[in-house]
């Protein structure tokens, strides 16, 4: 028999919760208007659940501007990243961006992302498990679908481009909405499901997670 001593065993509780709370990671995804019309939703949900995340809160309803704006300046730092981002993929096409200031080009973003955002109903997912930010942003590509790679949500159902969404002054559609990091996921989550979400255990999750594998034979 093994005896473990104080720090032993405090080393293997917070090994424990660790591995615990990795499980219990959470990330938002939001449909868009164009996956509803385009009666992408089962599909998105399928490619989700397939990979084994669990859906632990989901809602379809209509947001108005003020909600969108909250949403995407929930990191006050989008502003400035989203810029960045948009002004480096222009130049890596060998384009010039429509402007050199990142909060410029986020303004006009923005504003295209309100009227794109409540068009049609959205449907908002908090989806729960191991590496859940990351493994969405992985499954969902890159936010411009023209370089999202094959097997990518994006990369499977869109042919948009910022070339061809900047040319018709509007947001460019592709599809979902993913939380970019933990600490955004848990802001997002806070303003879209202020009532919280699910707590339920599903069978899978034995196959998932358990070290050993007791009782499927019995």
């Amino acid at each position: 028999m093994v005896y473990y001593g104080f720090k032993e065993k405090l080393k293997i509780n917070l090994f424990r919760f660790k591995i615990t709370t990795m499980k219990n990671e959470k990330t938002l995804v939001i449909i868009k208007p164009d996956g509803v019309q385009r009666s992408l939703i089962g599909e998105i949900i399928r490619r989700l659940e397939r990979v084994g995340l669990k859906l632990v809160a989901i809602k379809m309803f209509v947001p108005d501007n003020e909600f969108i704006e909250k949403h995407y300046t929930v990191n006050p730092e989008w502003r400035r990243i989203t810029g960045e981002k948009t002004i480096e993929s222009y130049k890596k096409k060998k384009l010039s961006p429509p402007s050199g200031d990142p909060y410029e080009i986020t303004e006009i973003t923005l504003n295209n992302l309100k009227k794109f955002m409540t068009s049609s109903p959205v449907i908002a997912m908090v989806w729960q498990g191991a590496h859940a930010v990351n493994i969405v942003r992985k499954l969902v590509g890159n936010t411009e679908p023209l370089t999202s790679d094959v097997g990518t949500i994006r990369g499977d159902f869109v042919l948009d481009s910022y070339q061809m969404s900047d040319a018709d002054k509007r947001a460019i559609r592709n599809l979902i909405h993913a939380s970019g990091t933990k600490e955004d996921a848990g802001k997002e989550i806070a303003l879209w499901f202020p009532e919280g979400t699910i707590n339920y255990r599903l069978i899978q999750e034995q196959i998932i997670y358990d070290v050993n594998l007791d009782g499927i034979l019995e």
